[in-house]
């Protein structure tokens, strides 16, 4: 009984003595279980973010451009009168062109900012949660991701954890001019002039980021403009005429 009594004593000693070094190794391993699942994720959670991040840049420059005092044009408005015997060559007007370019430019420019301060009237909240005291004390607009969501589990719904996503704008709003001309009947032309609007965004989620580009075509005018139609109408190719049109006959003296 004495000696069983020592042992006892000797493996309480043991287990009090190993306490201080279990307990951080336990914080320790689901610290690492945390952080080896949280990169096993990383990559899915982004990319579903990245999709979200251009849901909100494009609704952010749809705000932005229904709000213009302008239109779209006409083609005639911005094409300047061109010789006759120019060969159906086609000037713009770029004084138009420009102008109207410098107002998307600062528009899509100035909501943008507004969003990434917090203007949450600018922003798609019936589809995303924000949060705007984040976005009040940092920069870039911040969102939240539901994980379920991300990791395509129906089940779940919204449930479980909620991932902080932020994302904002690098450098300046690109916008350049786009032109499409597209043969319409005979010797008629669609022609589109369009502004090509490229902003660089920054995404930072927990251990990652990515940077992403989102690029939207606003129409700035576009119209049908119309030639006369020739004498002879042929598809090329040595083929026979498709459409003779009669000459004007003269009147007789």
């Amino acid at each position: 009984m004495r000696f069983h009594g020592q042992v006892t004593r000797k493996s309480r000693n043991k287990k009090r003595k190993l306490l201080p070094l279990l307990i951080p190794a336990f914080i320790i391993a689901i610290f690492l279980f945390i952080y080896f699942v949280n990169a096993r994720l990383a990559p899915i959670y982004v990319q579903y973010a990245e999709v979200q991040t251009q849901k909100i840049a494009s609704h952010v420059i749809n705000k932005a451009i229904s709000s213009r005092t302008a239109n779209v044009l006409n083609i005639e408005d911005i094409i300047v009168n061109v010789p006759s015997d120019s060969k159906g060559m086609i000037k713009f007007n770029t004084e138009i062109i420009n102008r109207a370019s410098s107002e998307i430019h600062a528009l899509v420019e100035s909501h943008l900012q507004q969003a990434e301060a917090g203007n949450l009237d600018i922003l798609p909240t019936d589809e995303i949660e924000f949060d705007p005291q984040a976005m009040e004390s940092e920069e870039g607009i911040v969102f939240f991701v539901p994980l379920a969501q991300a990791a395509n589990i129906p089940l779940l719904g919204n449930l479980g954890p909620k991932i902080p996503i932020r994302f904002h704008v690098i450098g300046q709003v690109q916008a350049t001019m786009d032109t499409k001309i597209s043969e319409f009947g005979i010797n008629n032309a669609v022609v589109e002039v369009n502004i090509l609007l490229t902003v660089n965004v920054q995404i930072i989620a927990p251990l990652a980021t990515k940077q992403s580009v989102v690029t939207q075509k606003i129409p700035v005018a576009m119209g049908l403009i119309q030639s006369t139609v020739p004498q002879i109408y042929t598809t090329g190719g040595g083929n026979p005429p498709s459409v003779e049109v009669p000459a004007p006959t003269q009147p007789k003296e």
